[in-house]
C-alpha cells in the first residue's frame, strides 16, 4: 500500500475470470413473462438491485463524514472522499440525463451482452458536464495540490479526457495519474449510475455462475455486503461504476468460485462490521461489509476507511480482486 499526502493507493489482482457466459442477465421486463410473478413470492431472492440516485452519493458522504472523525490515521482523505461524493450528489442532480434506455436494453438482449458494457458502450459528452459540474463544486474547497490537478483537467481537451476515460474503463489505471482519474471515474460513474438508475428491464438469474463482474456493466466490485431487512442475511456485490448491486451466495469466492479455501479476517474481533474474504485457491481477497453488526456500513465509505485491512492483507500475500473510486491503483 502507498500512501502520500492527498491520494491513497493499493495494489490489486489483474488475474480475473473475464467469461462471456454470465449468472445474471438483464432483459425487458416483458421478457420475462410469468416469472414476474414469482418477485413477490416467499424465498424470491431479487438478481439486481439498480442504484438509487436519491440518497446513494448522500449517504456515502454522510458515512465517510461519520468514519472521518476523531483518530482515524487517514481522517482527512476520508473527509476529502465525502467532498466528492457530495460534489457527485450535486452533479447528478444539475445535469440530468436524457437517453433512451429501452433502445439501449433491446440492442443488449440481442447481443447477449451487459447493456452498458464498460469497454464497449459508445459514451456520449454528457459525463464532460458532470466532471465539469464535479471540479466547479470542489474547486473552492480543495487543497492547493489538488487544485492544481483539477486545473489540469479543466484544461485537458475532449480527446485527452476521453483517452483517460478509456484506459481506466479497460483497466489500464496505470496509464492515467492518480490524481486525475479518481476524478475521471467519479464523472464515469455517476454518468454509468444515471443510465442504470433508469434501464426499464429487470434482471433474470441463469444457470451458471461468472458473477465477480456487474451484469450491468461489466465491471468490477468495490466491496459486497450481507444486507438487513427485505434481503436479510443475502449477500450482495456492489459495483464500482454503475452502483448497482448483484446477488451473490456468502461463503464462495466472487473471483474464481471455489468454497474451498476461505478465510475471514478483521482488524477488531470476529464480530467486527467489516472482514476480508480471502481465497487461497486463486489469491484474492474481498472486503464483505456486515450490516447486521453495523447498519450504517457503505460499500465504498467503509472500504475506503478499513484501508489498514488492504495493509494487512498485503502483507499476508493476498491482492484485492476489487477496486475503490477513491483507490486507484497509482502509475507505473
Amino acid at each position: 500500500m502507498n500512501a502520500n499526502k492527498h491520494f491513497l493507493e493499493v495494489s490489486y489482482d489483474k488475474k480475473y475470470k473475464r467469461e462471456n457466459a454470465m449468472g445474471i442477465r438483464i432483459v425487458p421486463k416483458e421478457e420475462l413473462g410469468q416469472e414476474r410473478l414469482k418477485e413477490k413470492g416467499i424465498g424470491f431472492i431479487p438478481p439486481v438491485l439498480f442504484p438509487n440516485l436519491k440518497n446513494l452519493y448522500q449517504r456515502r458522504a454522510e458515512r465517510l463524514k461519520e468514519l472521518g472523525v476523531g483518530e482515524h490515521p487517514f481522517a482527512d482523505y476520508l473527509n476529502f472522499a465525502a467532498e466528492v461524493a457530495t460534489a457527485q450528489n450535486n452533479a447528478q442532480h444539475d445535469n440530468p440525463l436524457e437517453m433512451d434506455m429501452a433502445e439501449v436494453l433491446a440492442r443488449s438482449t440481442v447481443t447477449n451482452t451487459p447493456p452498458l458494457d464498460a469497454k464497449t458502450f459508445p459514451r456520449t459528452n454528457h459525463w464532460h458536464k458532470l466532471l465539469s459540474s464535479i471540479i466547479a463544486e470542489l474547486m473552492p474547497i480543495v487543497p492547493d495540490s489538488v487544485r492544481t490537478a483539477l486545473e489540469n483537467l479543466e484544461k485537458a481537451s475532449e480527446s485527452e479526457l476521453e483517452e483517460m476515460a478509456t484506459a481506466l474503463l479497460n483497466e489500464h489505471f496505470e496509464k492515467v495519474p492518480a490524481d486525475k482519474s479518481m476524478f475521471i471515474w467519479a464523472a464515469l460513474s455517476v454518468y454509468w449510475a444515471q443510465m442504470a438508475a433508469n434501464i426499464p428491464g429487470k434482471a433474470r438469474a441463469e444457470h451458471g455462475d461468472h458473477r465477480h463482474f456487474c451484469p450491468v456493466c461489466n465491471s468490477m466490485p468495490v466491496s459486497s455486503i450481507v444486507q438487513i431487512g427485505s434481503s436479510q442475511g443475502l449477500r450482495y456485490l456492489h459495483c464500482t461504476l454503475c452502483e448497482t448491486e448483484w446477488h451473490m451466495v456468502r461463503v464462495k469466492c466472487s473471483n474464481c468460485e471455489q468454497t474451498r479455501d476461505l478465510n475471514y479476517w478483521s482488524l477488531d474481533d470476529e464480530n467486527a462490521a467489516v472482514k476480508a474474504e480471502s481465497c487461497g485457491d486463486c489469491g484474492s481477497y474481498l472486503k464483505v461489509l456486515y450490516q447486521e453488526k453495523e447498519s450504517k456500513v457503505e460499500p465504498v465509505a467503509d472500504d475506503l476507511a478499513s484501508i489498514i485491512l488492504d495493509a494487512r492483507m498485503e502483507e499476508e500475500g493476498f491482492a484485492r480482486s476489487s477496486i475503490n473510486p477513491f483507490l486507484f491503483p497509482g502509475e507505473k
